[in-house]
């Protein structure tokens, strides 16, 4: 991460409407959805509603009536890595999808109408990194930001970053502020000033039974509190909690395997 988070008061950051670019959403697909949301349930404190059918049974998770991610159900005979996979806001989710095509990405779902809600596709980058686009219709995305909950930054995890990053420029029109370090290869992607996501280099750090691959980092309360909550509920702690520039930080697992991160901010 970099410093990348804004402040929020105590009832958390709303947003009306992203730039294109942004990550806007994040979204799980899992086999057993109910076993799935009791977890994040018991972890988060999501409450949860159903939402559009079109990709199969789906649910949007809610922190006090705001929507914050969705899970839905992967059908039985697809086996897809189960991963926490973000989504950058698009004005024209087909112009974006063939871009990605041009670009040497691939489009695996879509476009395609998700109800009255918005029109979305699921795409991978040159390297193989999975992320959605979304287009907003009556569902914007999520709404609140900034409390323990909710998603509190997306990074890349890929070999390196100079050709994904040209990609992901190309595509959505980011600018780009590298960290200058002969061992450190990181960039962080702006919108219109702001830092939204983060690039890693990470080279074959990686891990082997994923490639390169978006992480979604959620923020929390207690990085240590919810560690061990975490793995009462079945999750796996893949890194244990350490403390960084931008607060303590966790690597995780769900009962599933879907990777993401526990942050709890700075004080």
């Amino acid at each position: 991460m970099t410093e990348a988070r804004g402040s929020a008061g105590l009832n958390g950051e709303a947003h009306a409407r992203y730039m294109p670019g942004t990550p806007c959403w994040v979204s799980l697909m899992v086999h057993g959805l109910a076993a799935t949301q009791e977890f994040y349930r018991e972890l988060f404190g999501w409450e949860f509603e159903p939402g559009p059918q079109q990709l199969g049974p789906y649910a949007r998770a809610l922190l006090e009536g705001r929507e914050v991610a969705g899970i839905g159900q992967l059908p039985p005979d697809r086996h897809l890595p189960i991963a926490w996979t973000p989504y950058l806001a698009s004005d024209d989710v087909d112009l974006t999808a063939e871009t990605v095509r041009l670009c040497g990405g691939t489009v695996g779902v879509g476009p395609l109408d998700a109800a009255e809600a918005g029109r979305l596709a699921i795409g991978s980058d040159p390297s193989g990194a999975v992320f959605g686009i979304w287009q907003a219709g009556a569902h914007g995305g999520t709404r609140v930001t900034g409390v323990p909950g909710t998603p509190a930054w997306n990074e890349l995890l890929t070999f390196e970053t100079v050709s994904v990053t040209k990609f992901y420029k190309t595509v959505f029109g980011y600018e780009e502020e590298p960290v200058v370090s002969a061992d450190f290869d990181y960039v962080t992607l702006h919108v219109d000033g702001r830092p939204v996501a983060g690039v890693h280099g990470v080279g074959h750090a990686l891990p082997r039974d994923r490639g390169p691959h978006w992480l979604t980092y959620f923020e929390v309360a207690d990085t240590d509190e919810a560690l061990d909550r975490l793995v009462d509920l079945g999750g796996y702690v893949l890194q244990g909690a350490h403390d960084s520039a931008h607060g303590r930080v966790a690597t995780v697992a769900d009962p599933e395997g879907a990777r993401f991160s526990l942050i709890q901010g700075p004080h």
